[in-house]
C-alpha cells in the first residue's frame, strides 16, 4: 500500500482516522483525502472527503477540489442554516429536526459541488476538459451522517456484529441530474 496525498486537520485528537490508497498500474497516485475534526468550529463536527483524480491532471484537480470543497461546503452550510432559521422562512421549529438538517446538508452540498465544478472550469492553470475527479464527502453531526458522493465513487460504513464479524453498509446519494458526474 501506498499512502495517498492527505490532510488531516485537528487541534485535539481523541479520535483515530486513517486512510490508505493503492497505485494503480497507470502512474501517479491521483488520490486525495482529508479528515477535519471539530469541522466548523463544532466539537462534534467532522468532515472527510476523498477525492479521485482521472486523466492527465487528475491529480491536481482532486488536490485542487480537496482544497475548495471543505471551506465551500462550510460557507455554503452556514448561509443555509441562516436562512433556513430565519422568520420569513416560516420553519416548523416543533417538527422533525433531523429531515430540516438533512436539507439544510443537501442544499449545501449541492451549492458546493456546483460552485467548485464552475471554479475548476474556469481555473487557466488546471486542464479540467481532459481531467477531473470524483467526491465523496461525509459530515458527521453529533450522532448524524450526512454522505454525498459525486461520480463513482461510493462510501461504506462497516459495523462490528456480536460475533465481531464485520457488517457493511452502503451510504450513497446520487446527485444526478442537477450535478455532473464528475467534478471539472
Amino acid at each position: 500500500m501506498v499512502s495517498s496525498s492527505g490532510i488531516v486537520k485537528s487541534n485535539k485528537s481523541s479520535n483515530f482516522a486513517s486512510v490508505c490508497s493503492k497505485r494503480g498500474q497507470k502512474g501517479i497516485n491521483q488520490d486525495c483525502a482529508i479528515v477535519w475534526e471539530e469541522f466548523g468550529g463544532q466539537e462534534e463536527m467532522v468532515f472527510c472527503g476523498i477525492f479521485d483524480g482521472h486523466g492527465p491532471w487528475g491529480h491536481v484537480v482532486a488536490k485542487r477540489v480537496r482544497e475548495s470543497v471543505p471551506y465551500s461546503l462550510l460557507c455554503n452550510w452556514q448561509e443555509t442554516l441562516l436562512s433556513s432559521t430565519s422568520p420569513a422562512m416560516n420553519v416548523d421549529l416543533d417538527g422533525d429536526r433531523n429531515v430540516l438538517q438533512y436539507d439544510i446538508w443537501k442544499q449545501s452540498c449541492r451549492k458546493t459541488y456546483a460552485a467548485v465544478g464552475q471554479e475548476l472550469k474556469q481555473h487557466t492553470g488546471i486542464d479540467s476538459f481532459r481531467s477531473g475527479t470524483t467526491a465523496l464527502t461525509i459530515v458527521k453531526q453529533t450522532e448524524s451522517l450526512v454522505v454525498a458522493n459525486v461520480g463513482d465513487s461510493r462510501a461504506v460504513l462497516a459495523t462490528l456484529s456480536d460475533d465481531g464479524d464485520l457488517v457493511p453498509f452502503q451510504l450513497t446519494v446520487d446527485f444526478k441530474p442537477n450535478i455532473p458526474g464528475e467534478l471539472a
